[in-house]
């Protein structure tokens, strides 16, 4: 079963990053140039999961995804920041809701395993490994 991702980032060629990656998955991706827009079209897309840059005009990602937290119908859709991660974007993300952290630049692998696991639930949440926060590693054995 495939899921819906709706990725949200102002940088053109890091959106298709993403999307490409994703597809090459199974998953199908709706894009969004910003907060704004993502906050536009996220009703409508519905999506399984959602990725948010945090600096972005209009409306930055940790703003949206409070928006998104703050909206009963959004709520409780996994979000997960894939910004350069500094110790405090990922603190006012975790303030804001957000259930994940993927620093800048990413593995393409790294990506299918976060939005997997946010989308189906497999592994405990963690933020990415390189700022020595979080929990890694499954409880499943």
């Amino acid at each position: 079963m495939s899921g819906r991702v709706l990725v949200v980032d102002d940088n053109r060629v890091i959106r298709q990053l993403i999307r490409v990656n994703l597809e090459l998955e199974g998953f199908e991706v709706v894009t969004a140039a910003d907060g704004a827009e993502c906050l536009e079209v996220v009703h409508e897309v519905r999506p399984d999961v959602i990725t948010l840059d945090v600096v972005m005009p209009r409306l930055d990602g940790l703003r949206t995804a409070g928006r998104l937290r703050s909206d009963p119908r959004t709520a409780r859709v996994p979000v997960a920041i894939i910004s350069a991660c500094t110790q405090d974007e990922v603190d006012k993300g975790i303030a804001a809701g957000v259930d994940a952290f993927l620093a800048k630049p990413f593995e393409p692998a790294e990506l299918v395993r976060l939005v997997r696991r946010l989308m189906y639930g497999e592994g405990p949440p963690s933020i990415d490994g390189r700022h020595g926060v979080g929990r890694a590693g499954s409880a499943r054995g």
